[in-house]
């Protein structure tokens, strides 16, 4: 009986000692597959497209000066007449054009700055803004301005207020493609990087999507827009 009894204790040991050194195999077999699972490469890929702004915002300012308050009231208002007669010959419909409340100075109001005496004691300036989707034709508008110079229209401008603004409201509708781009671009660079490294490139880890950027192409083409986006992918790599 004892030695049926040592037998078995023998056989259990034999099996415990079998069984642990395969679950040590086995461990270190899947440890070996994690560290591999977890050599990775991170890459940028970047997309980048030119396209027209689609919305423009012309603000037009106009000054005048007078003496009285009065007159000075109407001479705006000849003036901002002959604006809106001008855009709506070249083009622009009345509902693409608003006009700002004058702004009215008082030079002899004022205490600090200024002449003692004033040539003129009011000065007054207003703004007829031009907001249009159709840029091509509002630039080609504005090569015109000196029309309004020789009917006795005194513009002003390079002020940071009345600057011309273009806009680029459809990125909703590129953005897909140039996900698409960026992760293609992306996947070329990781691609070279698994091969000099030689390795084999594997699944995506993670992937970030970075800020869509929108930009002047350069300071003489302010209406062509510049949009990128970087993309940066994060990928597997196997020997």
């Amino acid at each position: 009986m004892d030695t049926q009894n040592n037998r078995n204790f023998v056989i259990l040991g034999i099996g415990i000692i079998i069984g642990l050194a395969s679950l040590g195999f086995l461990l270190r077999n899947a440890a070996i597959t994690y560290k591999e699972y977890e050599r990775t490469v991170t890459v940028k890929g970047l997309a980048e497209q030119e396209h027209l702004a689609d919305v423009v915002i012309w603000p037009i300012q106009f000054t005048e000066a007078n003496n009285q308050l009065a007159d000075i009231y109407l001479d705006l208002e000849k003036s901002e007449q002959k604006i809106k007669d001008f855009l709506i010959e070249n083009g622009v419909s009345e509902d693409e054009i608003s006009i700002s409340t004058p702004f009215v100075t008082d030079k002899s109001a004022q205490q600090y700055g200024g002449a003692d005496n004033p040539e003129y004691r009011y000065v007054a300036n207003q703004t007829v803004t031009v907001y249009s989707e159709d840029v091509i034709q509002v630039r080609e508008i504005m090569s015109k301005l000196a029309e309004l110079g020789k009917q006795g229209v005194a513009l002003t401008g390079n002020e940071y207020q009345v600057r011309t603004e273009y806009l680029f409201n459809s990125l909703n509708d590129i953005k897909p493609k140039m996900i698409e781009e960026s992760t293609k671009e992306a996947r070329k660079v990781a691609q070279k990087f698994a091969e000099d490294s030689n390795s084999k490139l594997g699944k995506i880890k993670t992937a970030y999507q970075g800020q869509f950027s929108i930009s002047p192409r350069d300071n003489n083409n302010p209406h062509i827009k510049n949009i990128r986006v970087v993309s940066t992918v994060v990928y597997y790599l196997s020997d």
